[in-house]
Parts: structure tokens; C-alpha cells; sequence
């Protein structure tokens, strides 16, 4: 079995393989998909976009990656075309060189989490990875914004402030909107660690980055036709629903009952 390569030595080789600059996303992916990295952790996206960034602020010009826009990169001495960047009436954002686009407000999300996917209890596990194989995430405690679908359509929406997501979720299993919805979204302020557990809630936000954040969160839950991209602060930060274990062993175990019943 071949040896893992470290994430600086995974992320040359996937830069080096492509014909152009290449979102720290991106670069995740391919890392993943070519089996240069079994070993994870819960954020490997921040991991790879944390590399970069962080070799490009020590070492300048001497380091092997460059910018070409945010989150893109590409091995110096490449063919890489700068972006024009046009006015804006907001102020400028000074963004550091290891900053992490996970932390500009928002800081993970989740769409259309089914709700037969979770175990409901009063402390429930609400799972999600950031890409598949990376070490799973419980939003139980996350803070922010959700949203309650029938089908496509969104019923309810509501915060979590007092109560964390995970508890105001079960009480509407609970309450006039138990058989309404069967899935839902969440938009979450609290940082993942690469350990997966939540990080504290931030002291302050740039004033600047709030209205892309609430752009990214309405493009990202009303989907408007006319809006061709994603919500810009929310491109990096998706988790991907996993169901609950519980869950699982529940249906392994109904399935064998089944099977002793027929014998």
C-alpha cells in the first residue's frame, strides 16, 4: 500500500497536474479522488486552503504558490491570468493571507437535510462532513439560522440564539409543525476545528462582510432563477448530510427480525 503523502507534498502534486489555478475546493477534491490522503480530519478544505496561504505569508515571493483570487491558487511560474477586481461602495476588507473563508460570518451550512436522517431526541446528532471520507461533524450545538421545508417549499424560519440548532429542531418535531416539514437547512456561526468539535462564537464581525453573508444565505435558500452563481461566502463551507448511526443499526436490526420472523 503506498505511503500517504503529507498535505503540502498532496497539494504540489494536484497543482502541478493542472493546466489552471485551482479553488482550495477544488484542490480538496482532487486530493481525495486520487487517493494522495486517507487521513482527513473534519475540515480538510480549510487544512489545504491553511497550507497554501500560510506557506504564501511566511515565505512571499519564495514560496511555490501564488494568489490569483480568493481561495485560487496555482504554483508560481505558471500561466495564470489576475482578476480585475471593480469598485465597491462597501469598504474594503483587508483579508489576511491565512485567513479562512469559513470564518467570514458564516461558517458552515447544510441544504436540504432530510429529517428521517436524524435520530430526534432533546440532544440530537445533526452529522455532516465536509467531503466524504473527512471526519464527521455534529452541528447539535451550532448557532445561527434554519429553515423548514415541505417537499421544496420553506414553512418556517427560524434562529437559534437561547437554543442551539439541534434542540430547536426537536421541538418542532414536537410542536403544530411536527408533520409539516421533512427537511431542513441551517446556516451556522460557530468555526469548526479540525478536530470536529464547535469553536466559541466570535466577538465581533466585520461590519463589511455582513451583506455578502446575507446575499450568500437568501441566494443559497430561495435558489432565485435569475442568480447564476452560489453565494459567495458559503462556496467552501457546505456539510454534507450523514445519516445516524443509530439510525442504521435500527434498520440492520428490523431487517434480521424480519428474517428470523419468515424462518
Amino acid at each position: 500500500m503506498p505511503k500517504e503523502l503529507t498535505w503540502r507534498k498532496a497539494i504540489d502534486k494536484v497543482l502541478a497536474a493542472s493546466s489552471k489555478a485551482l479553488h482550495y475546493n477544488e484542490i480538496t477534491e482532487r486530493i481525495i479522488s486520487e487517493g494522495y490522503r486517507t487521513s482527513l480530519g473534519a475540515t480538510p478544505a480549510a487544512t489545504v486552503n491553511a497550507q497554501i496561504s500560510s506557506s504564501i505569508k511566511k515565505n512571499g515571493e519564495k514560496s511555490p504558490y501564488i494568489r490569483v483570487d480568493k481561495g485560487t491558487f496555482a504554483l508560481r511560474g505558471g500561466s495564470v491570468s489576475s482578476a480585475t477586481t471593480k469598485p465597491k461602495l462597501t469598504p474594503e476588507v483587508t483579508e489576511s493571507e491565512d485567513s479562512e473563508e469559513q470564518y467570514d460570518i458564516v461558517t458552515s451550512f447544510g441544504m436540504f437535510w432530510r429529517k428521517d436522517a436524524v435520530e430526534w431526541a432533546a440532544t440530537p446528532k445533526l452529522l455532516g462532513m465536509q467531503q466524504i471520507g473527512a471526519t464527521p461533524v455534529d452541528f447539535n450545538k451550532q448557532l445561527g439560522i434554519y429553515l423548514l421545508y415541505d417537499g421544496r417549499e420553506v414553512i418556517y424560519v427560524g434562529r437559534t440564539t437561547d437554543r442551539p440548532l439541534g434542540r430547536r429542531l426537536y421541538e418542532h418535531t414536537l410542536d403544530r409543525l411536527s408533520a409539516r416539514w421533512d427537511r431542513f437547512s441551517w446556516f451556522g456561526l460557530l468555526p469548526v476545528a479540525d478536530s470536529g468539535q464547535l469553536k466559541p462564537l466570535p466577538d465581533s464581525f466585520m461590519a463589511a462582510k455582513l451583506i455578502p453573508a446575507l446575499e450568500a444565505i437568501l441566494i443559497e435558500a430561495l435558489e432565485p432563477r435569475q442568480n447564476r452563481k452560489r453565494g459567495d461566502d458559503l462556496a467552501a463551507v457546505e456539510y454534507l448530510q450523514r445519516i445516524d448511526p443509530e439510525i442504521e443499526k435500527k434498520k440492520v436490526k428490523a431487517t434480521l427480525d424480519a428474517a428470523l420472523n419468515k424462518l
